[in-house]
């Protein structure tokens, strides 16, 4: 009976901390479970916390274009991008990945661990409806763009991001930047906005288009001047 009370506690405990966290990070800027780890195995870790009113606006609406364009609609969750990457992927979670909206990506950064699975995948959707519940539009893609990995070597958030592969801020950087970005965000490992492959400018070009017709209204939600 002793054990299974301290069980109980345990789980309770784990449940509880992020949801309080979550309230915590309205007012605190909170760094992601991989920059922790790499801080504890001491490798490399550049973040450079940068409000969202100095980022350019074109860049927010770039990301929201590449990662999630519906992310000032839904409630967290895509109910419907879900259905369509399952049933597109079968068992492939490399798929599954188009599914996944900006606060299920916070969850996953700021609580959970990297790699793939469906149990992760799992406790992303209880977590991103509550951080989308508790945070703003504008204070959730602020938290993203400053814990997103963003370069090969322990680069994290967009400044960081844009300073390494640019030699830039990310308050300077222009639409067709912002796109190479943008498309780095799958695999900063492997993508490199600084030194774009043919195959990653032409995926950078394709979502300049796309953030060009639909750009003014992707971020009507955050306030954000265009």
């Amino acid at each position: 009976m002793h054990l299974f009370s301290v069980v109980v506690r345990v789980v309770l405990g784990l449940v509880l901390i992020p949801l309080v966290l979550t309230v915590l990070y309205t007012v605190v800027n909170p760094v992601s479970t991989l920059m922790l780890g790499r801080w504890l195995t001491g490798e490399r870790v550049e973040r450079i916390w940068t409000p969202i009113e100095r980022m350019s606006p074109t860049l927010v609406r770039t990301v929201i274009a590449s990662e999630d364009a519906g992310f000032c609609k839904h409630w967290g969750v895509d109910p419907g991008e879900i259905r369509a990457a399952i049933a597109k992927a079968d068992d492939d979670l490399e798929d599954v990945r188009g599914a996944s909206t900006i606060p299920m990506q916070v969850a996953k950064n700021l609580f959970l661990w990297p790699g793939r699975s469906f149990i992760r995948k799992g406790l992303e959707l209880p977590l991103a409806l509550w951080i989308d519940l508790v945070l703003s539009k504008r204070r959730l893609m602020e938290i993203y763009l400053n814990i997103a990995e963003w370069g090969p070597d322990g680069e994290f958030g967009v400044e960081a991001g844009a300073q390494r592969a640019l030699r830039k801020s990310a308050a300077q950087v222009s639409a067709s930047e912002a796109a190479l970005l943008a498309v780095m965000l799958p695999n900063p490992i492997k993508r490199d906005a600084g030194r774009p492959t043919p195959g990653v400018r032409r995926l950078a070009a394709r979502l300049d288009g796309r953030v060009e017709q639909e750009g003014p209204e992707i971020v009507s939600c955050l306030h954000l001047a265009l």
